[in-house]
């Protein structure tokens, strides 16, 4: 930059003035402003386009997702009352199977939205069993002590295992 031209301004904040530019659009930015990347500096607006392209989600995907997701929490958590203790090995693979499902119905569209919404969903759909269970063990530890808490703690441990596995497989 030669002495005579006036100093650059960021593009987003023009009181800073700066020498940096972004490397996609050539946009004078501040260190404020610059989001490192792996191949140098880029402004807030290339980094927003950019990660628009991966957001290939349909509108519909939201409800075929948390539908397919809810209903097969909800039968997961039907085998995790049954099962006891082994629901530590059945919920993961109950996640796992939902995972499957959901990205083979969605054909692997994805965004983080989406994710979340089906994580809820397998939550969600493992809550009426969980409920169910509560009110019978509040109305059985009266007259059974607190050994009728075991199968709520297995239904909590079943909602609670497959709702990390779907949030963390559908991100990773």
């Amino acid at each position: 930059m030669s002495e005579n031209s006036p100093p650059l301004t960021c593009a987003f904040h023009p009181k800073r003035e700066t020498r940096l530019r972004c490397n996609k659009c050539g946009r004078p930015i501040c260190l404020k402003c610059a989001q490192h990347t792996p191949t140098g500096y880029r402004c807030p607006e290339c980094i927003k386009n950019q990660q628009k392209i991966f957001i290939t989600t349909k509108w519909y995907d939201y409800l075929s997702g948390s539908l397919a997701a809810g209903i097969l929490s909800f039968l997961g958590s039907l085998l995790a009352g049954a099962f006891g203790f082994y629901v530590v090995f059945i919920a993961p693979i109950v996640g796992a199977i939902i995972v499957a499902i959901v990205r083979k119905i969605t054909k692997k569209r994805r965004s983080p939205r989406l994710y979340q919404v089906v994580a809820a969903a397998s939550f969600l759909g493992s809550v009426p069993i969980l409920l169910i269970n509560i009110i019978g063990s509040v109305l059985i530890i009266e007259s059974l002590g607190l050994g009728a808490i075991l199968p709520l703690t297995w239904i909590g441990l079943y909602s609670t295992i497959v709702t990390t596995t779907v949030y963390y497989q559908f991100n990773h």
